[in-house]
């Protein structure tokens, strides 16, 4: 489906006054752990659906030949992490993009900056959509960031306007007429015998040529999204203007009453399975309540314990998630191991765990040294035109 994350990949680091990134000193740890842990939904959706097996096979009744484990692992992702992980970095990227306004605002460049900030992310996207893996989210991130942007240059509650028009905007596409129709079942199920065959052992040339192909049939899952997308954009950078996670541990206990709603609300949404609206509605609600219960939980002095390992991959998640692109398309396509099609949802599972703790582990070295990981560095380096500093003394690296 729809995956991944931006803005929501990384907030700043660096030492640069305040019209420039975030000093590591500056940062909200909470937002980090946020990202680090949506980081791993994303991650394990992306190589359970998308790596180890067709995009489209999703769409087709499955469950046949797999073990009572693979069903259940599968159900449970679907059910509680899924589209909830792609929703919490929409949550985050309007949170970014709200911070970098803001500390942009004594910047008499600050348009022009977060324009160029969402060139750049297109061009990445562009480039890991067709050169690297067709799941990519960047492109359509950073085309609905050009669509939130001017939205933040009017008050709070017109970001609250805006979130609640595309959200019913999304919630009205399946009764419009489709701007692009939809593959049909036919199509999709020829295209995954061609998938499994290419992928499992074509060569790189004939893999980078069908991976261009698929992205015709994949702009469907796009465009049904973007509303949704931009809603969540909006209703980021909605939380942010409330000053609500700036002073986070001074509102925990309402935080924590959100979370409950959010939670309970969407899980009852998603199980509702005979009403489309709160099925749809459900990822959003759900992603609210685990937002909240993150955020609220890192306040207290034994979340932060409990969860703090993640705010290094949240500081580098951009990075990470191109890296995982890179590693999931040697381990599972025919120019590396060519696992595509031979692992059930466990075992593709797994892999994608011995990665996510890897990149735990290399993020956390990493930041000890650096101010930005290498991603995050070029972005920011393109967008304000000048190399950023990257070498981190000891003492400050740790922040």
């Amino acid at each position: 489906m729809i995956r991944g994350g931006a803005d929501s990949l990384t907030q700043g680091g660096g030492p640069r006054p305040p019209s420039g990134p975030i000093r590591p000193l500056d940062r909200i740890d909470a937002i980090d752990v946020l990202r680090g842990l949506a980081l791993f939904g994303v991650l394990a959706i992306n190589v359970v659906t998308e790596f180890r097996v067709s995009i489209f096979q999703q769409f087709l009744a499955n469950g046949s030949g797999m073990s009572a484990l693979d069903r259940a692992v599968e159900d449970f992702l679907m059910l509680a992490v899924d589209l909830k992980a792609f929703a919490l970095f929409s949550l985050l990227f309007g949170i970014g993009l709200a911070i970098q306004f803001e500390r942009l605002a004594s910047n008499p460049r600050r348009t022009l900056l977060l324009v160029r900030r969402l060139i750049v992310l297109l061009a990445i996207g562009v480039i890991h959509l067709f050169l690297i893996w067709n799941g990519d989210i960047l492109t359509e991130y950073a085309l609905a960031g050009f669509v939130a942007l001017p939205f933040l240059f009017g008050p709070r509650w017109l970001l609250a306007a805006g979130s609640i028009v595309f959200l019913a905007l999304y919630l009205a596409m399946p009764l419009l007429p489709p701007v692009v129709p939809f593959p049909d079942a036919g199509w999709i199920t020829q295209h995954i015998a061609e998938a499994r065959e290419v992928y499992g052992s074509g060569r790189f040339s004939e893999i980078l040529a069908f991976r261009i192909r698929e992205v015709s049939a994949i702009l469907p899952l796009h465009i049904f999204i973007f509303p949704r997308t931009v809603a969540l954009f909006l209703f980021g950078a909605f939380a942010w203007r409330t000053g609500i996670l700036r002073r986070a541990s001074a509102h925990k206990f309402m935080l924590f009453g959100v979370a409950a709603l959010g939670i309970v609300t969407g899980a009852v949404s998603t199980l509702a399975g005979d009403s489309r609206v709160l099925s749809d509605l459900a990822p959003v609600l759900l992603a609210l309540g685990y937002g909240a219960a993150v955020i609220a939980l890192v306040n207290l002095p034994s979340g932060q314990h409990l969860l703090g390992w993640a705010a290094p991959i949240g500081r580098m998640a951009f990075t990470n998630y191109l890296a995982q692109s890179v590693v999931f398309g040697w381990i599972f396509y025919s120019y590396g191991l060519g696992l595509f099609g031979r692992l059930g949802v466990t075992a593709a599972l797994a892999i994608g765990i011995v990665v996510y703790a890897v990149q735990v582990a290399f993020s956390t070295w990493w930041l000890r040294r650096y101010w930005y990981g290498p991603v995050e560095w070029l972005w920011r380096t393109l967008m304000y035109g000048v190399p950023q500093p990257m070498q981190a003394t000891p003492n400050r690296a740790r922040a």
